[in-house]
């Protein structure tokens, strides 16, 4: 299985799946915690609502619903074009695009939990002191806020890269057969050859791949904590 180059083709859209998710969950879901932590609180509880609705809906539906929306007859597309905005429908679905879509929809939630509660907890009088010395917005978030709240997004990162790389419903339907990481090829071996031995290579593989990746976040966490207290 090792020497097989359609096992290395599937780690590599694996990995390639889970650090695309991971680096859009960063850009959307940092400001968005922002926002939320700067919001007054009952409006804040009310984004927070919207923002975990994706968990409250089976990740199969979930799935279907991007289908119906990223085909080529979808209500995208049909947005696209009728405005004239495209000349003619985007592949959005049975790709990676389609799939990326589907994954940061089910993560973003996962991410941001954490990175909103570190965020919530800062002092609020640190943020005060920064304005009064004449710190812009801009330095404030960059001095400030994303280094007391890094934590949150360190743990927020592990939390989705982790994850994804097990995902199998979202790249089943929306790769449509051409998005092919380690547990839809798990899945077919075993399906398709009822190989068990070789399905067991690749769970092992990708059991050991969550570990490696686990060991080498929490090895930089730890180099950054002390690297941050040494500097304090």
């Amino acid at each position: 299985m090792l020497s097989s180059g359609l096992t290395w083709s599937a780690l590599v859209t694996t990995l390639e799946l889970s650090l695309g998710t991971l680096a859009i969950c960063i850009l959307l879901g940092t400001p968005l915690a922002l926002a939320l932590a700067s919001a007054r609180p009952r409006v804040a509880n009310l984004l927070m609502a919207f923002v975990m609705l994706p968990l409250w809906t089976s990740i199969l539906v979930r799935t279907y619903g991007w289908l119906v929306l990223l085909r080529r007859d979808g209500l995208i597309n049909a947005t696209l074009t009728g405005s004239g905005l495209t000349a003619e429908p985007l592949p959005l679905v049975y790709n990676f695009t389609g799939t990326l879509i589907g994954m940061v929809h089910y993560m973003l939630p996962l991410f941001l939990l954490p990175v909103y509660a570190a965020m919530r907890d800062i002092d609020a009088n640190l943020i005060r002191a920064a304005a009064s010395m004449g710190a812009t917005l801009g330095q404030t978030i960059r001095t400030v806020i994303l280094p007391l709240s890094a934590g949150g997004i360190f743990s927020g990162s592990i939390i989705v890269f982790i994850y994804t790389l097990g995902f199998f419903i979202t790249p089943a339907v929306l790769g449509g057969g051409k998005v092919n990481p380690l547990s839809t090829r798990i899945e077919r071996t075993l399906s398709t050859f009822q190989d068990w031995g070789s399905a067991s290579v690749l769970g092992i593989l990708l059991l050991v791949v969550m570990a490696l990746i686990g060991v080498m976040f929490l090895s930089a966490r730890r180099l950054l904590t002390r690297d941050g207290a040494s500097h304090a």
